[in-house]
């Protein structure tokens, strides 16, 4: 649950009170049709920038990660040059998928299973069978650089490695961290949070029943707040409301009187985050980052939520709570400030898998609506439609 349109075409102006129309949604269709999602996954996972792993996960060289971005296995691999580099998950050979686990470590290379073919940390083919006798179609002997690996456009930022499959990827800057800096209105703003430095605290992997658009526009409004967050709405009252002044550039919603932490009971919270200014502190600040990434942001933690849609009808969601390293190094707990949004995550998955059934009814065959203080998901859901449009046009 977010309060904010962080596109390039919102409004970023308070909103207009006097707004009453009920604006149309996207038909059922979007949410359950396996077409739609593949030209989803063509035209949007495969084509934007997704947030992939934390780089801390990757500490050592041969440290790998596997994460799914559209339809492919895509590996990030921490190279014995320090750096981190990322691939499609196949054997060049007869199309193996390399890594099966979702982690692990190589520190010698990644080795095919099925042939053997063995590939450097850098993505160079390093042995196979036989390999000197071997030679290409023009019979020359085989380029190793040439059959190695297929490279995937990787960038690290507020310490995640970032992927991208597009042959020729968007500015990274551009359509992530300008999204991230406008809407805090600063472009430092966000670098008083530390990320980078920060320590995971803790994680939760949810596998949820619904199609990732609606996660999105349940994160984008406020306007289920007040029936199903009590613990939130205790800790940030503005949200009781549902139509909270919170759609505009650099606002957080502000901490309940009486409140002294981001915690499931408003008690204290832990090592605040020194760079967070005062007019950061006692405050909460929500960002979507397009198409599937969340970035929560509280005087002493950070919440950062990455997407994996899987189906038209499933998404993986992976949940870090991220503290200061003091706080993780020694072992202080951190339950009381995770199980805050632990349970808003948890009501809004359940409220986004009561909905999913419902979009292949003939009831909602032509969508719903949106009340006043959702008009803003109409944006989302027309950067949707014009970007499948525009896309499917190449």
């Amino acid at each position: 649950m977010t309060i904010f349109d962080d596109s390039p075409a919102a409004d970023v102006g308070r909103p207009d009170p006097t707004l009453s129309s009920l604006l149309p949604t996207l038909g059922g269709e979007y949410y359950c049709d396996p077409g739609i999602f593949r030209a989803e996954q063509e035209h949007i996972f495969e084509e934007m920038w997704m947030c992939a792993v934390r780089t801390a996960d990757l500490p050592t060289p041969g440290a790998f990660r596997k994460v799914q971005v559209g339809r492919e296995s895509v590996l990030i691999v921490r190279g014995r040059d320090g750096e981190l580099r990322a691939f499609l998950n196949i054997c060049r050979h007869r199309g193996a998928m390399l890594c099966t686990e979702d982690s692990g470590t190589a520190p010698r290379g990644l080795r095919c299973h099925y042939h053997a073919w063995t590939y450097r940390l850098d993505g160079k083919l390093f042995a196979a069978p036989n390999l000197g006798s071997l030679t290409d179609e023009d019979g020359e002997a085989i380029d190793r650089r040439r059959y190695g690996l297929i490279e995937v456009a990787i960038r690290e930022w507020l310490g995640y490695a970032w992927v991208c499959l597009a042959d020729d990827p968007p500015s990274f800057e551009h359509d992530v961290m300008d999204v991230v800096t406008g809407r805090l209105g600063d472009s430092t703003a966000i670098d008083n949070y530390r990320i980078d430095e920060l320590a995971v605290g803790k994680s939760v992997t949810y596998d949820v029943a619904a199609n990732w658009k609606l996660i999105v526009e349940n994160f984008m409004e406020c306007y289920h707040c007040a029936t199903i967050h009590p613990e939130l709405t205790e800790v940030l009252p503005e949200f009781a409301g549902g139509f909270a002044a919170q759609y505009y550039v650099g606002h957080g919603a502000e901490f309940g009187e009486g409140v002294e932490g981001f915690t499931v009971d408003g008690s204290s919270g832990l090592t605040p985050i020194p760079g967070v200014t005062p007019e950061q502190d006692r405050r909460y600040y929500a960002i979507t980052v397009r198409p599937t990434v969340f970035i929560n942001l509280v005087p002493d933690h950070v919440i950062v939520h990455r997407m994996y849609p899987m189906a038209a009808d499933r998404t993986i969601v992976r949940c870090d709570w991220l503290y200061m390293p003091d706080v993780v190094a020694q072992g202080r707990d951190v339950e009381r400030s995770a199980e805050l949004f632990h349970r808003v995550n948890e009501q809004d998955f359940d409220a986004c898998e009561r909905t999913q059934p419902a979009m292949a009814s003939r009831a909602y065959r032509r969508g719903g609506v949106l009340v006043p203080s959702e008009h803003h998901i109409a944006e989302f859901h027309g950067w949707t439609v014009e970007r499948l449009a525009r896309t499917s046009e190449k």
